[in-house]
């Protein structure tokens, strides 16, 4: 059999705790460290103004021939190293205001758009709805089409030109989308919903520029039958999903939004 060997009384016995002396010294040296940050950050300007003026007084009577300007350039008080950036709390609080006038002066445009509107609102024909991202003006597609035409109506003219008075003053960026049902089409002039969406949309934005918008703030953007509102297997459904879209978009065109940080 196999004798265990007896520990000795004279044998030292195994300190498990030993990590502790470590763990205390770590700690004591990151608190250090933090105290020294800290004093190098701060700086006690009234205590630097003492300080500058005996240097001064002395660096003076030595040398007689430097003059005061000299002097007292060498010894202007120290700022804060952040003293000169602007504060990001206060940055933070005027982006949000003028996001807040941003979103009121949309939401004005938005009951501008649904007054002009206003019959075709009540009708079910206009849906005006606004987000995040800004204004989307729904119009059903027999407002302002015949079926499987890209020409505007002679009635839809008023409806669109009341949209383009309230929109043309302000410098918002616009993309008119064109959507179509799922039914197939196949004409000399479309040869499918692609081309027929494409053109409608195209229709709304010559109108616009026609009516004072500038061309430069406008997309067209045909989706066809791939956006349905509803499902394209009853009639209501694809009546809905027949639509030119107006959306007006919150960012300011050729614009990033971006919230200013200051530096490090």
């Amino acid at each position: 059999m196999i004798k265990r060997r007896k520990q000795r009384n004279d044998e030292p016995h195994e300190n498990h705790e030993r990590w502790l002396v470590s763990y205390s010294d770590f700690i004591t040296l990151l608190f250090a460290l933090f105290v020294v940050m800290y004093a190098v950050s701060s700086v006690n300007e009234g205590k630097y103004r003492v300080l500058s003026s005996s240097l001064v007084s002395a660096f003076k009577s030595n040398s007689p021939a430097t003059s005061a300007s000299q002097q007292t350039a060498e010894f202007l008080p120290l700022k804060n190293e952040y003293s000169n950036q602007a504060n990001p709390i206060k940055l933070i609080d005027n982006f949000s205001s003028q996001k807040a006038i941003k979103q009121e002066k949309m939401k004005g445009m938005a009951k501008n758009i649904l007054h002009a509107l206003e019959p075709l609102v009540k009708d079910g024909q206009v849906r005006v709805t606004q987000n995040s991202l800004g204004i989307t003006v729904e119009i059903n597609a027999s407002v302002l089409f015949s079926p499987g035409q890209a020409k505007l109506a002679e009635s839809s003219n008023l409806s669109l030109q009341a949209v383009a008075h309230v929109i043309k003053g302000h410098e918002h960026e616009i993309h008119v989308e064109g959507h179509t049902d799922n039914l197939p089409i196949n004409t000399e002039n479309f040869p499918s919903n692609w081309e027929l969406s494409s053109a409608r949309a195209s229709s709304v934005i010559r109108l616009f520029i026609e009516k004072g918008v500038d061309a430069h703030r406008l997309t067209a953007i045909g989706y066809g039958e791939n956006r349905p509102m509803e499902s394209n297997e009853t009639f209501e459904g694809r009546k809905r999903n027949r639509r030119v879209s107006i959306l007006i978009l919150s960012a300011d065109p050729g614009k990033v939004t971006e919230i200013p940080i200051a530096e490090n």
